[in-house]
C-alpha cells in the first residue's frame, strides 16, 4: 500500500521547468521570460549567411562563452557583470545572438532598456564589451566583414543600455 501513495505522490509533485533546447552545458533550468520579438532589440538577418559565417549554434555558444568570460573578468566591464547570473546571462545573450544572426533561436530576454536599467553603464563600458564581443568573434574565427555586420545590428541598442 505505501508504494501506491509514493507513486500518487510523485504524480502530483511539481516538476522543475526542463533547460532549454539551446541551453549553455550545464545550466540548470530557469523560468524563461516570455518571448516577445519586440525585445530583441534589433531585426534578425535574412537567411542563413550569417548564422554559417558564425559557425551556427555551436559556434555562437563559444563566442557568448568567451564573451561572458571576458566581461566578468575585465576591470572595466566586471563591476557591472559582477552581481549578475553568469549562467542566466549566457543563455539570453546566446538567445539574443542567434535570434539576431537568424541561426533558429528565439529571445527570451526582457528589452533592452529594462535589462540594463540602473547598471550605470558608461560609454567607456560599452565601448570595453564591444572590444571583447570582437575579441571572442575572432577566437571563434568570424570574418572582420561578419563581424562588422553583426555590430552594426547591434549599435543601435547603445542608447537603451547606456546610462550616463
Amino acid at each position: 500500500m505505501p508504494a501506491i501513495l509514493l507513486a500518487v505522490a510523485l504524480l502530483f509533485q511539481e516538476t522543475p521547468p526542463a533547460a532549454p533546447p539551446h541551453a549553455m552545458p550545464g545550466e540548470e533550468a530557469v523560468e524563461p521570460y516570455a518571448v516577445r520579438p519586440g525585445n530583441l532589440g534589433a531585426r534578425a538577418f535574412e537567411g542563413d549567411a550569417m548564422a554559417q559565417a558564425f559557425h551556427g549554434q555551436d559556434g555562437i555558444h563559444r563566442i557568448v562563452d568567451g564573451f561572458v568570460r571576458r566581461n566578468f573578468a575585465d576591470p572595466v566591464t566586471g563591476p557591472v557583470f559582477a552581481n549578475h547570473d553568469q549562467v542566466r546571462l549566457k543563455r539570453t545573450i546566446f538567445e539574443q545572438f542567434c535570434a539576431i544572426l537568424n541561426a533558429g533561436c528565439s529571445y527570451s530576454g526582457r528589452d533592452m532598456k529594462a535589462a540594463h536599467k540602473d547598471l550605470g553603464i558608461q560609454q567607456a563600458d560599452m565601448n570595453r564589451l564591444v572590444e571583447n564581443l570582437q575579441a571572442a568573434m575572432a577566437d571563434e574565427g568570424v570574418s572582420f566583414s561578419a563581424q562588422n555586420r553583426f555590430l552594426s545590428k547591434l549599435a543601435p541598442m547603445r542608447g537603451q543600455v547606456v546610462e550616463r
